[in-house]
């Protein structure tokens, strides 16, 4: 039989807020120091009462807005109870009925909610001798939940998703989404039916890599089609997934709602979004930049960037600011050939080197003026790769780094013809095998006079200059 597999996403990422969800601890789950930024209400004292980040709700509200989400004008927090240790107060504060946004969608894939709800705190378990411990420092941290619709069929559409859904949140300035921190997590639900009716789902919780979730799918896919083949019944529960063997594992028999008994939280207020000073959603759009999805199309439909280097510059988003720096100051195709192919080469490389304060030494007013000294052919590309690896470094305007270093090419056709001169008459008789007929001779010539100026010549000048002198 041919089986079909569904997929739906939920993505928890941590907000970027400067204090937790409700109280004033900082957020900063990342500290090396465990226990460091805590207080009563983060390791849930008898007693202690939330008081909500504005903050924290303004952003959630901005990924609604540039998902293209209906936003709440009423909204509640509330009350799941479940009991782990990284839950000290034997529930979580979240939203269930009432949701910030619903009804978005990205990548053509619906998406039914997202809400606002505290982090956990974290287990290690490989640290004690005697036991797991616990870092609160993540406790109430805000944290973002989004479900899809289960509408995907393949690990390539919920990649696609997850990813697009990563650059979205750094493009707003919501979150830093880095999996490997667990600062965004995926979870997978996933059913696999020959029929038209869905399968049992099967959630895989906290992966922490795009290739942890198309993992999973594959794996999760193949267990439940042979469960099926062999004639019996898949069971709903939650899995983990273990990277070394790529493989899921049973964790828990999956919880329904009922036994979360949730409950509206008594300690927070109810909340009218529609009568809040400055959150009409004109004021939310101020600020929100184009998309990666608008942008990815813009550079490929619009300006015939390669796609995958348009996935370049849309994924680094300061390369891609670079970018469009550049083609709204150099007008013409051969300015976007030349900054794509730099930015998507020689500037990335150092990316990976440097991070983030690369784009402290390089920007779209200089890169725009390097593109810009290429054109003119007072560059060569060697010459423009050196001025690179100088910014990249140092920093710096390219023009007064191409002057230290030398690197201007020489276009003055007197002097050009003075030594074009001396070359032909040293190579006589290559330049008589031009004359036959041979074309390839006019690179050697070209070559000898590249090493009589040091290579400082306008090959281009170089080439147009002897071609004269040989008719």
């Amino acid at each position: 039989m041919t089986y079909t597999p569904t997929i739906g996403l939920e993505v928890h990422a941590e907000m970027l807020t400067d204090s937790k969800l409700f109280c004033g601890c900082r957020n900063d789950p990342a500290s090396e120091e465990p226990n460091q930024y805590i207080c009563p209400v983060c390791v849930g004292y008898p007693g202690t009462l939330p008081v909500l980040n504005k903050r924290a709700v303004e952003q959630i509200l901005r990924v609604g807005v540039a998902l293209e989400g209906d936003l709440a004008s009423f909204t509640e927090f509330d009350r799941k109870h479940y009991f782990y240790p990284d839950i000290p107060k034997g529930y979580q504060i979240t939203q269930h009925a009432y949701p910030l946004v619903q009804h978005a969608v990205l990548c053509g894939v619906a998406i039914q909610r997202i809400h606002l709800e505290e982090d956990t705190a974290k287990i290690h378990h490989d640290i004690c001798p005697d036991g797991s411990v616990i870092d609160f420092n993540r406790s109430g941290v805000p944290l973002m939940e989004l479900v899809t619709d289960p509408t995907m069929h393949t690990a390539e559409e919920a990649r696609l998703f997850a990813d697009t859904l990563q650059q979205t949140l750094w493009y707003l300035g919501v979150s830093r989404a880095r999996m490997e921190m667990g600062e965004m997590r995926i979870e997978v639900n996933i059913s696999v039916s020959n029929t038209d009716v869905l399968g049992t789902k099967v959630e895989v919780k906290n992966l922490n890599s795009f290739k942890a979730v198309c993992g999973a799918i594959a794996f999760e896919t193949d267990r439940q089609i042979e469960i099926l083949e062999r004639g019996e019944r898949v069971v709903q529960e939650t899995r983990g997934w273990n990277e070394h063997t790529n493989k899921t594992f049973s964790q828990r028999k999956k919880e329904s709602t009922a036994e979360y008994r949730y409950m509206p939280e008594p300690d927070l207020p109810k909340y009218r979004i529609d009568q809040v000073d400055g959150w009409d959603r004109s004021s939310l759009l101020s600020g929100i930049v184009e998309m990666p999805e608008v942008r990815l199309r813009r550079y490929v439909d619009t300006l015939g960037i390669d796609a995958k280097k348009a996935g370049i510059l849309v994924r680094q988003k300061a390369l891609g600011d670079i970018f469009d720096g550049v083609v709204s100051t150099v007008a013409g195709s051969d300015a976007v050939r030349l900054a794509v192919n730099y930015l998507t080469s020689d500037v990335l490389q150092y990316v990976e080197v440097h991070g983030a304060v690369l784009f402290e030494r390089i920007d779209s007013k200089g890169f725009s003026d390097l593109v810009q000294m290429l054109l003119d052919g007072q560059l060569s590309s060697r010459g423009a790769k050196e001025v690179i690896a100088v910014l990249a470094r140092e920093g710096g305007s390219p023009r007064e780094i191409a002057e230290q270093k030398n690197l201007f090419q020489e276009s003055d056709e007197g002097m050009l013809g003075a030594v074009i001169e001396t070359v032909l008459r040293d190579n006589a008789g290559v330049a008589d095998e031009y004359r036959s007929g041979k074309e390839q001779s006019l690179q050697f010539l070209i070559g000898q006079v590249m090493k009589e100026t040091g290579g400082a010549a306008n090959p281009a000048t170089v080439q147009s200059l002897l071609k004269k002198a040989l008719s």
